[in-house]
């Protein structure tokens, strides 16, 4: 299964994270000290992945990156996409090679699938209350080290992704505006230092205005509650997208949507969202 996007090195990621697990390069490191006692060398297993939780499935492609690190004739076989909706009890990946192999990859490859499960599967729950509504957003607040892989897990929930970094777009926020002098100003700097994508957050519906006249491309509205939020879409008129920001909720993002914004940003996506319980069973051969 092919995998790959900009900015994410599939291989470094999978021997950066065995390593670890390993402990390459700490004293009496570098090996797997209970396969290689326990279990023979050419002792070969079949394993079956599966979930025990109705998931949205992300990170299949990676967990088979990492069993063919240390098995490259490995048979896997995936058995589900990447970015569907199963129910629990579901069959993910089927296995067969080399059994200290799979030992030790087991866990890199279930914490990673459990992991962007997790992310994809609360992903896909907002996308369906928000019931067609604005689009999804992330945010920054990731793992640091793992943006890619959770930004990449939040598509598969359904999200659209903000901002991959700083370098990408500009955010205006509070501290930018205090250290400018005001909205207008910030903005106004920051379009002549030639930057095109230039999100602005307000607080205020007063500084609507000022934003857009200095040549904001995208209004945040930061911790609005919903009669503001319509008043501020009311505002802004569609001139550029507006996103909703700020404390948002399950049990509130389907009012926030309907307001008329054009994004809803959520950080919980990938600060909070719990593992999804994915397992793998292994049989002798």
């Amino acid at each position: 299964m092919t995998f790959t996007f900009p900015g994410f090195d599939l291989a470094h990621f999978v021997r950066a994270t065995l390593d670890e697990d390993l402990g390459l390069g700490l004293p009496g490191g570098g090996r797997d000290v209970t396969s290689e006692s326990v279990i023979p060398a050419d002792a070969r297993f079949s394993g079956v992945m599966d979930t025990r939780d109705a998931i949205v499935v992300a990170g299949l492609p990676i967990a088979e990156a990492f069993f063919r690190a240390l098995d490259p004739a490995m048979e896997i076989e995936v058995l589900v996409d990447e970015g569907a909706k199963v129910p629990a009890k579901t069959d993910l990946m089927r296995l067969t090679g080399n059994a200290r192999a799979m030992l030790t990859a087991e866990r890199s490859a279930l914490n990673t699938v459990q992991h962007l499960s997790g992310i994809a599967t609360m992903t896909r729950q907002y996308v369906d209350a928000m019931a067609g509504n604005a689009t999804l957003l992330d945010t920054r607040k990731t793992i640091p080290g793992l943006r890619h892989l959770e930004k990449y897990a939040t598509r598969m929930g359904g999200a659209q992704n903000h901002r991959m970094g700083l370098w990408d777009a500009a955010m205006i926020k509070d501290n930018h505006v205090l250290v400018a002098g005001g909205v207008g100003e910030a903005v106004r700097r920051a379009k002549s230092a030639g930057v095109q994508n230039i999100i602005c957050e307000v607080d205020r519906l007063s500084q609507i205005e000022p934003a857009l006249a200095a040549g904001a491309s995208h209004v945040l509205l930061d911790n609005m509650d919903v009669p503001t939020l319509r008043e501020a879409v009311a505002l802004i008129a569609g001139r550029v997208p507006c996103e909703a920001s700020g404390g948002v909720r399950l049990d509130t993002i389907a009012a926030i949507a309907a307001t008329g914004v054009t994004y809803v940003s959520v950080g919980r996506l990938t600060q909070s969202a719990p593992a999804a319980d994915v397992g793998l069973d292994f049989t002798p051969l």
